[in-house]
């Protein structure tokens, strides 16, 4: 297996390769996502107590919750549980850390774990999720507090100095070595979001001046204005070529923690009224109501990942209470595919956007989307541990103690099919990011804790609305 070491440096790798068919389908999936839009009908019943009905522009609901938000829920992990996550975020740190180049700080977006891995590809969004992961890792003990003081310093270093942006934003993929754009990929806008959260949590996590300054500078660069100069709704991206990528984020997902950054700045702030621009449509299934989108469930857990929300509520709805209704509704979802799917069960679903035998798939429901076929997807069940942990350990612990193929050094290979016995050979730098960040929240609320302190997201959330309130017992 090919990995980044110390003594490497992070000099040079391999030289640039064709895009492999799985980046290609995930690039065309992922600029795809925004552009689907489709109607449901839904029944007029009340709406749950959490969530307010209604196009956001036009809701004139007053601010009723002022009830002070309650401590938080301490984990029902079991020790065994507890032990069990410590291994895998491990496992995970360890792709994060083996898979970055020290010297750019930037890390692979995917990695084949059977044979060596030759690909020069980073993304943005691992990288955010890996500096993240980082700062779990030094808090855990699974690398020293200098090494990885050095590592975020050379990332953040690079990142300013060196990674081309424009406006403050950056290519979705680069050359892990040089930072140089690759496959003609866009100007992101949602990885943008997802690097900065990494940033800022090391901001936060690291009590130094030189990487503070760092992350303030890295941050502060983002020209939010230009991203929404002709609308409140801010666009996928931005390439060179063809200028702004006309999908916008206009519906319920990922979004939140773009627009609350947005919000939260203090040189290029987004206007207030963005929040208020997009669409939260209702879903409902099996009698349970909740905001949802036509997308896999990784829109529910991303930015949550870091934006912490418990025990608070905008005019519209309480989005961590939403999670885990949107969680349970998939959990269902699954179990009822049994009948042509005999693998899925309580004790083992999940399907969110991942490998498949045939490539890249956004797949997932309700209502059902892409060609499912039976596969698993650790990360579905992974990046939801913190909204329904007993649920979500019951699938993990299947997947490790009855599908041994399923995983290997970093962790759960991307996705796997037990019908026909399928394998992934490769980790995916995001799923394997949101498993490892979700599954710190649930043992420690480490992450939102330590991204919460942050100035810029706590405005972003005052800007946008966000009350403390008491939130309802769950009763699924």
């Amino acid at each position: 297996m090919e990995r980044f070491d110390e003594q490497q440096d992070g000099a040079q790798i391999h030289e640039i390769q064709e895009p492999d068919e799985a980046s290609l389908s995930r690039r065309r999936l992922l600029l795809q996502m925004g552009c689907i839009s489709l109607g449901l009908p839904l029944s007029g019943a009340a709406a749950l107590p959490f969530l307010e009905r209604g196009r956001a522009q036009q809701s004139s609901h007053p601010d009723k919750h002022q009830t002070p938000a309650p401590e938080p829920v301490p984990s029902t992990l079991s020790p065994d549980d507890d032990q069990f996550l410590n291994e895998l975020e491990h496992a995970n740190f360890l792709f994060f850390w083996e898979q970055g180049n020290p010297s750019t700080g930037l890390i692979k977006d995917r990695c084949n774990v059977h044979a060596k891995d030759t690909s020069i590809a980073a993304s943005i969004a691992s990288t955010g999720f890996g500096l993240t992961a980082i700062c779990i890792g030094q808090m855990r003990g699974f690398v020293s507090n200098e090494d990885a003081r050095a590592r975020v310093l050379s990332a953040l270093s690079f990142i300013w100095h060196k990674l081309p942006t424009h406006r403050g934003f950056f290519y979705h993929f680069a050359n892990i070595n040089t930072g140089e754009r690759v496959w003609d990929s866009e100007v992101s806008s949602v990885d943008t979001a997802m690097l900065l959260c990494g940033i800022l949590t090391c901001k936060q996590h690291f009590p130094d001046k030189e990487i503070g300054d760092l992350a303030h500078a890295i941050f502060d660069r983002v020209d939010w204005t230009w991203l929404s100069e002709d609308t409140t709704l801010l666009s996928h991206g931005w390439t060179p070529e063809m200028g702004f990528i006309h999908s916008r984020w206009d519906d319920y997902s990922e979004l939140m923690m773009m627009y609350l950054l947005g919000m939260g700045s203090t040189s290029h702030p987004l206007p207030n009224d963005a929040w208020f621009a997009w669409n939260r449509k209702v879903f409902e299934y099996d009698g349970l109501r909740y905001v949802g989108s036509f997308a896999p469930l990784f829109v529910h857990q991303y930015s949550q990942a870091w934006f912490d929300f418990r025990g608070k509520r905008d005019r519209f709805a309480d989005y961590f209470q939403n999670s885990i209704i949107a969680t349970d509704v998939h959990r269902r979802f699954c179990i009822e595919l049994n009948e042509q799917f005999s693998d899925y069960s309580n004790a083992l679903w999940g399907i969110t956007a991942s490998d498949s035998a045939k490539g890249y798939v956004a797949w997932g429901g309700p209502p059902a989307m892409g060609p499912i076929d039976g596969t698993i997807v650790p990360a579905a069940a992974g990046g939801s541990l913190p909204f329904l942990p007993s649920a979500t350990m019951r699938v993990m612990r299947t997947i490790h103690d009855h599908y041994p193929q399923a995983w290997c050094r970093y962790g759960f290979v991307d996705a796997f099919n037990p019908l026909t016995e399928w394998y992934d050979s490769d980790v995916v730098g995001i799923d394997t990011g949101i498993t490892m960040l979700m599954a710190e929240n649930a043992r420690s609320g480490f992450v939102w804790d330590t991204f919460m302190k942050n100035p810029e997201a706590k405005r972003g959330m005052e800007n946008a609305g966000f009350k403390p309130y008491q939130p309802p017992p769950t009763q699924l």
